[in-house]
């Protein structure tokens, strides 16, 4: 979280050092730009009750893992101090669960791997709630809340498993709660943003199939950390 006083401190020097840009930018009803992002994900893995299973492994985890982001927008004026927002757009994550067996198990198995890579291309419906501060100068901090819908279009849902190649099959659909923190910069031409926000997967995203590897997994949602460059004209 060390980007939160790189993003203040940016703020306050931005704030002091424009004046008056854009003066009725905040009176139109709806706004149009573009938001690229980059993110961090991974999956929020709870570990199976499966005896058979913890006899031969000892643990499953997911690290966080680097994704790029590009969404159009779309900002409707509700009141004077929020906001609709829409951002539809798409999402590439790379995330990776990480396993590890137990000696006297990886012992009499060979070929057995210590991760699995999952690759996905999400479409994402996200809807936000906007909500503005006071403008100080050319500066406006705010906080958005919302959900967001993404459909997985590389998903292996209805690839089948076979015993000399498992694969980790996640379902296609995704839902997730969203919060986030972000300043407007009012700039000459353009109001420019950079937004920090999470998001925190609600349904069960794992298939289940017959290996260790999936069986090792009692439930997977997603989460991820997205740093977002929004330019709205």
């Amino acid at each position: 979280m060390r980007i939160l006083p790189l993003l203040c401190a940016f703020a306050s020097i931005a704030a002091s050092a424009q004046v008056n840009n854009l003066s009725n930018f905040d009176r139109g009803l709806l706004h149009y730009g573009i938001q690229i992002g980059y993110s961090q994900s991974k999956f929020t893995i709870d570990y199976t009750e499966d005896d058979a299973v913890r006899q031969a492994m000892q643990g499953v985890t997911s690290y966080y893992n680097p994704g790029f982001h590009l969404a159009v927008i779309g900002d409707l004026k509700l009141l004077e101090f929020i906001n609709l927002r829409m951002a539809p757009g798409l999402t590439l994550i790379n995330r990776s669960i990480n396993y590890a067996w137990s000696s006297q198990y990886a012992s009499t198995h060979r070929n057995l791997d210590d991760w699995r890579g999952v690759e996905s291309v999400y479409g994402e419906i996200p809807v936000d709630l906007k909500f503005r501060s006071v403008r100080y100068n050319d500066m406006r901090p705010y906080l958005t809340c919302g959900i967001s819908y993404g459909f997985d279009f590389a998903s292996l849902r209805n690839n089948k498993n076979r015993d000399d190649q498992s694969i980790v099959r996640l379902n296609t659909s995704d839902f997730r709660y969203t919060a986030g923190v972000g300043f407007d910069f009012y700039l000459r031409y353009v109001k420019f943003a950079i937004e920090l926000k999470m998001s925190f997967g609600l349904p069960n995203l794992k298939i289940p199939d017959d290996d260790y590897y999936s069986r090792a997994i009692e439930k997977m949602t997603s989460r991820t950390f997205m740093l977002g460059f929004t330019f709205e004209g």
